[in-house]
């Protein structure tokens, strides 16, 4: 086979990140150890002072941690990747290792809750300042530059509004002004969306969310785009510990060999259920990329492949119309996460964003009523019906 990186990404889903075992399995096997034997004295010396490549110990690095590592870089198009225990651990290890006293960060507004808290919540507690902003408008971001700024975090689409930024406009601004440029490409993943490829430096990954997809692993990914920068998150992460297991690498692997076909069905699935709702008289107001109607929907289209399979809505009765849906459906399970091959609905005011405060939750455009579903990969008629249902029954 030529070099897997040529490969379209059906095939890439399949095939990265898999390497000959001694055995000659077609899949990583489990190297559920955590340390590795030495062949002597010098050996061992050799491997810790990195003249030598092979494994010493398991929160430093394992062969099936590192087939899906390696997996995921060549999905995004980048140099390596370091697996993380979930996505949040992702998310710090790259704050800890980019950022130091005294720096400034611009972030999403729209962004997973739990990063808006880590940034003002923990951070800010190490004289890391940041500000949320509305990251659409990159002269917005430029008003909001500080001798200070070193980071700029995108989350595209974010959380859980779908407002989408302009990835290579926002990458030529970071550049321009010494910041580093990270993406969080969890609500596309690399089947849609290659922030790499765009101008961003780091990309992050939940992959409990689609890589995974399968609502059994909790589990993050980095991936960076070159040796240089891949050593420098190595150190922080081997400190840290927040390692991914090998089991759940290995879980991780096996899902992301049908990524490409689930997130085609998810598309085509999202897509009608979003027609669906805009047209439907008691909903109020919908945010889907792949609808006209969205505000950024030529940029998406620009730098993404498709839609994804996340739907913001707010319905007329606003946060008690919402819980009455949400306690009527029955396909879809009213459960946090997204991504997976079953179909959620969820309150994001409430639960995943319930860490920021409402003025922080509002000035995100994260109203009481709004309504956010994952849609899976069942059938669309039968997901529209439930939501018909449970729309007729409020």
């Amino acid at each position: 086979m030529k070099d897997i990186k040529q490969q379209s990404i059906h095939t890439q889903t399949v095939h990265a990140g898999i390497y000959d075992d001694v055995f000659g399995a077609i899949v990583p096997p489990i190297y559920q150890v955590s340390t590795f034997r030495f062949q002597d004295a010098d050996h061992g010396a050799s491997l810790f002072a990195g003249r030598e490549k092979g494994y010493i110990y398991t929160r430093m690095a394992n062969p099936t941690i590192e087939a899906l590592e390696n997996a995921v870089a060549v999905l995004e198009g980048g140099h390596k990747g370091l697996g993380c225990g979930s996505g949040m651990a992702a998310v710090s290890a790259t704050f800890m290792t980019l950022l130091q006293a005294g720096d400034h960060v611009i972030c999403s507004e729209a962004v997973y809750g739990p990063t808006n808290t880590l940034l003002r919540g923990v951070l800010s507690r190490f004289a890391i300042s940041s500000d949320f902003i509305d990251t659409s408008d990159v002269a917005n971001i430029r008003k909001y530059v500080t001798d200070k700024t070193r980071l700029i975090y995108l989350e595209t689409p974010g959380n859980p509004t779908l407002l989408v930024s302009d990835i290579r406009a926002v990458s030529r601004l970071a550049k321009e002004i010494g910041a580093y440029l990270v993406v969080d490409n969890t609500f596309m993943s690399p089947v849609l969306q290659k922030p790499l490829d765009l101008g961003a430096d780091v990309v992050l990954h939940s992959m409990t969310k689609f890589l995974n997809g399968h609502g059994d692993v909790v589990a993050g990914m980095i991936i960076v785009k070159d040796e240089e920068a891949y050593q420098r998150f190595r150190r922080t992460i081997n400190q840290l510990g927040g390692t991914i297991t090998p089991f759940n690498s290995f879980l991780v692997h096996r899902g992301i060999k049908t990524l490409a076909i689930r997130m085609e069905r998810i598309c085509q699935n999202a897509g009608a259920i979003a027609s669906y709702l805009e047209s439907h008289a008691q909903v109020e107001w919908v945010r889907f990329p792949g609808l006209p109607s969205h505000p950024q929907y030529d940029v998406h289209r620009k730098q993404a492949a498709g839609p994804g399979g996340v739907i913001a809505f707010g319905l007329k009765g606003g946060l008690q119309a919402g819980k009455a849906l949400m306690n009527a459906v029955k396909i879809f399970a009213l459960a946090v996460s997204l991504g997976g091959v079953e179909s959620l609905i969820q309150h994001p005011a409430a639960m995943t964003h319930a860490s920021m405060s409402k003025e922080d939750r509002l000035a995100a455009g994260i109203s009481d009523g709004l309504v956010r579903i994952s849609v899976g990969i069942e059938n669309v008629d039968e997901l529209i019906q439930d939501l018909d249902q449970g729309l007729r029954s409020r």
